[in-house]
Order: C-alpha cells, then sequence, then structure tokens
C-alpha cells in the first residue's frame, strides 16, 4: 500500500538525528518492513499511519507497508509464518497464549497502556460500575466471556446469569434501556453517539482489568539477527503516535482513510480524542520513559490476575519469553508530547 509522504517537521528530524539511530545516505535504498495490524484500518492503528504518512519511516530508513486484519483476514499467523516482520497485537492474553504454544516471538512496545474495552450502559440508569452488578443482562462476545468475563464473576461480583451473547448487533442495547453490553472505546461508543444513543461508559482497564494492548510483536530470530532494524521501526512508531496525538494528525488520517474508505475525518477525530482523553496510549510510566512503555512487574500481575480468575492455567506461559525489554522505555519521541 503506497501512502503519501509529507515533507517531515524539523523538530522531529532533529530528534530522530539525536537518537543515534543511523539513516541511510541520500540515494541509498531502504529497508522494506511488513507489519500487520489486527483489524480494518482505524484511529486505534493512528500512529502507525502518521508514521507511514509524514515521512518519520521513511527518516528511519524504512520503508513499511502496513497489511490491515479484518472480519475474513487473521493476520497473526503472517508473522509465525515469516510473512510481515511485525505484528500489532491486542491484549497480553495473545502473546501469553503464543507463549504457551511455543511460538518463538516477542512482544518488544506496548502502544496502548490500556485495554480499549469497556462496559457501556443508558446514560443515567447505573450510577457506577459496581452498580452494573444489578443489570439484568450484559451482552458479551464470546471472547469477552472467556476472559474479562471471567474476571468479572471471579473478582468484581457480576452473576453468571446476567451474561447473554454479544453477536455485534448493537440495536438489543438501543431498544432495551436497562441493558449493558461490552464495547470498543474507540467503536460502540461512536456507534451509539451515532444513533442519538445517550450512553454512559466504563473502561475496564480503570477498574482493574490492567493489561496493556495494542503491542508490536516480532519473531526472535529477528531480534537476533536483525536488532537495530527492530529499534528503529519502534522508536519510529512511537514517534508516529506523539505526532497523531499531539501534532498534526491530518497525514495519518487521510492514509487510514485511502486505507479504508469507510472510515470518515469526522469519526477519525472523535476515536482520536478517545485515544487521548482516556489515557489509552499515554498514561502512567509513559509519563517517564515514553509511548510505548513495558513493564515485566505489570505483566506478571496481569498473568496472575488471569491465573486468579480462571482464564489462564498456572504454570502455562514461561513469563520471561513474552517480552523483550530492551527497546522500549527510552522516552523517544516524549518532546512531542503538548499537554
Amino acid at each position: 500500500m503506497k501512502l503519501n509522504r509529507r515533507q517531515f517537521t524539523m523538530g522531529a528530524a532533529a530528534l530522530l538525528a539525536g537518537s543515534g539511530l543511523s539513516l541511510p545516505a541520500r540515494g541509498e535504498d531502504k529497508v522494506k518492513v511488513k507489519f500487520a495490524t489486527d483489524w480494518l484500518p482505524q484511529a486505534a492503528h493512528g500512529g502507525y499511519y502518521q508514521a507511514a504518512a509524514d515521512g518519520t519511516f521513511e527518516k528511519m530508513g524504512l520503508e513499511v507497508e502496513i497489511i490491515p486484519g479484518g472480519p475474513a483476514k487473521d493476520t497473526r499467523p503472517m508473522l509465525v509464518s515469516g510473512e510481515v516482520d511485525f505484528l500489532m497485537s491486542g491484549n497480553l492474553l495473545l502473546p501469553f497464549d503464543d507463549i504457551s504454544k511455543g511460538l518463538p516471538l516477542k512482544v518488544v512496545a506496548a502502544h496502548f497502556q490500556k485495554d480499549p474495552q469497556v462496559l457501556m450502559a443508558h446514560k443515567g440508569v447505573y450510577k457506577d460500575f459496581n452498580a452494573l452488578t444489578n443489570a439484568p443482562k450484559i451482552l458479551l462476545s464470546k471472547q469477552g466471556a472467556d476472559s474479562y468475563g471471567k474476571w468479572m464473576l471471579k473478582a468484581k461480583g457480576f452473576k453468571p446469569e446476567q451474561i447473554t451473547p454479544y453477536d455485534y448487533n448493537m440495536q438489543p442495547f438501543f431498544s432495551d434501556s436497562q441493558m449493558v453490553q461490552e464495547g470498543y472505546a474507540v467503536s460502540e461508543p461512536y456507534e451509539a453517539l451515532a444513533a442519538n444513543v445517550e450512553i454512559d461508559s466504563w473502561l475496564l482497564a480503570d477498574e482493574g482489568w490492567d493489561t496493556y494492548s495494542c503491542m508490536v510483536q516480532t519473531r526472535d530470530e529477528v531480534l537476533v539477527e536483525r536488532p537495530e532494524l527492530v529499534q528503529k521501526f519502534v522508536d519510529a512508531s512511537t514517534i508516529g503516535w506523539y505526532n497523531f496525538l499531539y501534532g498534526d494528525p491530518t497525514p495519518g488520517m487521510e492514509a487510514i482513510i485511502a486505507a479504508n474508505p469507510d472510515q470518515s475525518t469526522a469519526r477519525l477525530t472523535w476515536e482520536t480524542e478517545a485515544l487521548r482523553s482516556l489515557g489509552i496510549v499515554d498514561s502512567g510510566e509513559t509519563e517517564n520513559v515514553g509511548i510505548g512503555a513495558l513493564n515485566a512487574e505489570r505483566i506478571k500481575a496481569f498473568h496472575d490476575l488471569c491465573v486468579q480468575a480462571g482464564v489462564l492455567q498456572a504454570g502455562s506461559v514461561d513469563l520471561s519469553a513474552v517480552a523483550d525489554y530492551s527497546y522500549a522505555n527510552k522516552s523517544v519521541g516524549i518532546e512531542l508530547r503538548k499537554s
């Protein structure tokens, strides 16, 4: 997929020059990289499209092809097979599953510090998250019921009889003011807004479901054979996220719309503000060590939470194999943050 590149800003260029990373000489070929996302292009992928469109990847000497996932395209096997170099992975349960299966993959950055998963209700019906335990029905997808649904039952006081299958049709929720349903912070709440249904929503991350999301994974062989490439991709992606959130996101938005015409500037603007206001990308440890922060203790804590909730079997995951912490936590791009 070819993306229009714009002139890279002087400030970002200076940042790259000071990063210590070598850049190709003028006229030298860029290193071709394939990066697969987990769904159709949207603001939740904005940092990567921004880095491709505004010249950040190019300044790092990379020519990055972004390969979208989607309802009919599971991109995860593409990383294992070597079809792509990097993969955007969802929450930590996916890397845990990879390691339990013996797959030689590692997380190298977490561009979402909070999982965007929410529970949503009609506005004013329930006063807080704890009150949702009184809802007659809570619509959860099978994936949700098998993961944070188990945690909700074990740790948060929800009851099995509340859980009802969610088939990604929001009409039952719209027509029943007592119903609660799952959602993605940059998806279903927008659909409710578009349908003129006022809602309250609660980010599960703020209630204790403390997993990273939007992580970058690669193969162990890439880490061994091409560590400089990994560092450049992580750094450029991180700078892309800073520019998308705090700079001019137009290049990234235009690239997303070109790749997914179902998107619009209005929707992407709303989604981007949700990412910002909820602290999904830039919060907690990122304030000191930069976007993409990774912490071994936090990964262990989430693993233990999942074991206690019955989501994972104890001893099934070698936590030392989940992530390589040498590429993140370097404050790259942090100067680009704006209050």
